[in-house]
């Protein structure tokens, strides 16, 4: 659990049997470009549950990879960094940046609407990508 917070008791610790990660396995981080207009004008919950899909899409999509098995392994540790995108046209930029690069990811769109919510590259370590995402703000 998070520092400071107490599981009910009987409670273990999720992944609590999993070895320590590995100095491979600590600098890799998920990130997850979520659409800041969404984010502001759909409840919580909803704009939650696209990054959640993106996230998940992304990891399930690249579930064979090493660095996905790692960062995996990492339980509790796992590093998640979510950006905004300013909009739809953004996140679909981005999208295309990150292709041209063949860097993995996942655009997730939400049906029936079709609408592109989300995006989300699977583990990799910091430097392999921040650079193609470093003009996106933390999402507030």
């Amino acid at each position: 659990p998070a520092a400071g917070m107490r599981l009910p008791a009987g409670c273990a610790a999720p992944y609590g049997s999993m070895a320590a990660p590995g100095a491979a396995a600590a600098g890799l981080v998920q990130y997850v470009v979520l659409r800041g207009d969404l984010a502001r004008s759909w409840p919580l919950g909803a704009a939650v549950a696209q990054a959640c899909h993106a996230a998940l899409a992304a990891v399930h999509a690249h579930r064979q990879h090493p660095d996905t098995s790692a960062y995996l392994e990492q339980g509790g540790a796992m590093r998640t960094v979510v950006l905004e995108a300013p909009d739809e046209a953004a996140l679909t930029s981005l999208a295309e940046t990150l292709k041209q690069h063949s860097i993995d990811h996942q655009v997730w769109t939400e049906q029936p609407e079709n609408v592109a919510t989300c995006l989300a590259l699977r583990p990799y370590p910091k430097d392999q990508v921040h650079q193609h995402l470093k003009k996106f703000k933390l999402l507030k």
